[in-house]
């Protein structure tokens, strides 16, 4: 089972409800072993930062930095230039019409090379399907929405599913950002949230048609068992459509796994 996770965690350690300090961050994530990690995810803001912290003489950091299409050249530029650091994935802010994701797709082809993949956040408003008629077609990717500090930031099951059909009748990948902490839908004990499981929207890509039936299910044990029974082709298919998601803390989404039987005891990440 540990191909089907392979690359699935993006490490968002620098964001909440995390907000790890940079200088522990980096070390932390280059110090990883294993498939399971993807990128470093880091603003262009925070670009600066970075540098003092990196390890030296070991292969560079592999970034997958959130900018606007404006700083975009600015920061690209700047990673190129740092021995260090080598961008991999760009997570474009939202965009909240047709004309920002034109302008996205635009600067993204002119600037970045053709094996750098392009997240681009798409709007929960009325602009979603307009967005998604931009990206079709292009490889770009959609960036969903999925949670955040306050409830209003949480997609009800019936939002999400619509976004992921959206997403799949377009034949357009996606991945998700904040709220995915477990593998299965639960109630924070903290904030009382409704959270989204990592493992319902990987159903959902696989099964669009009934999205909304798999995010609402709490049955663990089920789901592990279902995808236990996955072939590697579908497992492949799943990852394709729904290629990863960042977490501020990758040791729990891996414990989750480990717990379900997913994952063997001894992993480490």
């Amino acid at each position: 089972m540990t191909a089907l996770f392979a690359g699935f965690f993006d490490d968002a350690a620098l964001f909440p409800p995390g907000n790890a300090p940079m200088a522990a961050a980096v070390p932390a994530h280059q110090a990883r072993n294993g498939d399971l990690v993807g990128p470093f995810v880091l603003p262009a803001t925070r670009l600066a930062e970075v540098g003092p912290h990196l390890r030296s003489g070991g292969p560079p950091l592999d970034v997958a930095l959130i900018a606007a299409p404006a700083d975009l050249p600015a920061a690209a530029a700047a990673i190129a230039e740092n021995p260090g650091l080598r961008l991999v994935t760009v997570e474009a802010k939202v965009a909240v019409d047709a004309a920002q994701a034109r302008s996205t797709v635009r600067v993204t082809a002119a600037l970045l090379p053709p094996d750098c993949t392009v997240a681009v956040e798409v709007p929960r408003t009325d602009g979603r399907d307009e967005v998604l008629d931009v990206l079709a077609g292009t490889g770009l990717r959609a960036k969903l929405r999925t949670g955040g500090v306050r409830a209003d930031l949480f997609p009800s099951p019936a939002e999400l599913a619509a976004t992921i059909r959206a997403c799949t009748d377009r034949g357009i990948a996606f991945k998700c950002t904040a709220g995915l902490h477990h593998a299965i839908r639960h109630t924070d004990p903290v904030t009382g949230f409704e959270h989204h499981g990592f493992l319902n929207v990987l159903l959902a890509a696989d099964e669009p048609a009934h999205a909304e039936k798999h995010l609402r299910r709490t049955d663990g044990a089920e789901i592990a068992a279902e995808l236990h029974s996955w072939s590697p082709e579908r497992a492949a298919r799943a990852r394709s459509v729904f290629t990863s998601f960042g977490t501020c803390d990758v040791a729990d989404p891996v414990h989750d796994l480990v717990h379900l039987g997913l994952l063997p005891e001894r992993i480490t990440v």
